[in-house]
């Protein structure tokens, strides 16, 4: 099944998780400063949305994804961006240093060192789905095409991925990193723990 969404839906949800990401990073590295690039067209081209400035200098480069699915336990890494035009998608061509993803509904924000996810992945390409969206933008519908990856592989990766629960005020707290569960031989589930 693919999904549609309008482009006034994902502007909102992209808003809502730059605002998420912007108060994450500004505590974690005090005196550190935020630039939104992501209507610069020097920055579109390369995949980044957020420039992080460190006060010693060192910039980073930040893609940030809004991921609006209620009970997901998965990303939707964008291997093509526009189908009908033939355009890569961001998570295949971003210099970004960093791949930051919010989980909207579920108030988390994965930190995921971007070249190291990149480079596991097309290793392990061929295991995942890939899953259709559609959005429109007025009279024009464009298609996205993405892997679907559950959130604990790539955790289990060891890519460096780190998870931050989103508080109410805003806040973020650091999540323990998720196991995957093996099946044994049998094809019964793993006992928990």
């Amino acid at each position: 099944m693919t999904r549609s969404y309008s482009m006034r839906g994902v502007q909102a949800a992209a808003d809502r998780a730059v605002h998420h990401v912007r108060t994450h990073l500004l505590s974690e590295v005090p005196g550190s400063r935020l630039h939104d690039v992501s209507l610069d067209p020097r920055f579109q081209h390369r995949g980044v949305d957020l420039l992080w400035e460190h006060p010693d200098g060192q910039v980073v480069g930040v893609e940030v994804k809004g991921d609006r699915q209620p009970r997901q336990a998965t990303y939707f890494l964008e291997l093509v961006s526009n189908l009908e035009k033939d355009t890569p998608g961001c998570f295949l061509y971003s210099r970004a240093d960093w791949l930051a993803y919010v989980f909207l509904s579920k108030r988390e924000l994965h930190l995921i060192p971007l070249p190291a996810a990149r480079a596991w992945f097309l290793e392990h390409a061929a295991r995942y789905p890939l899953k259709h969206t559609r959005t429109r933008t007025g009279a024009l519908q464009y298609t996205t095409v993405g892997a679907v990856v559950p959130v604990a592989e790539l955790s289990e990766a060891e890519v460096g991925l780190q998870r931050f629960g989103i508080e109410p005020d805003g806040s973020t707290v650091l999540l323990p990193a998720l196991k995957v569960r093996r099946r044994r031989a049998t094809g019964l589930p793993s006992a928990p723990g």
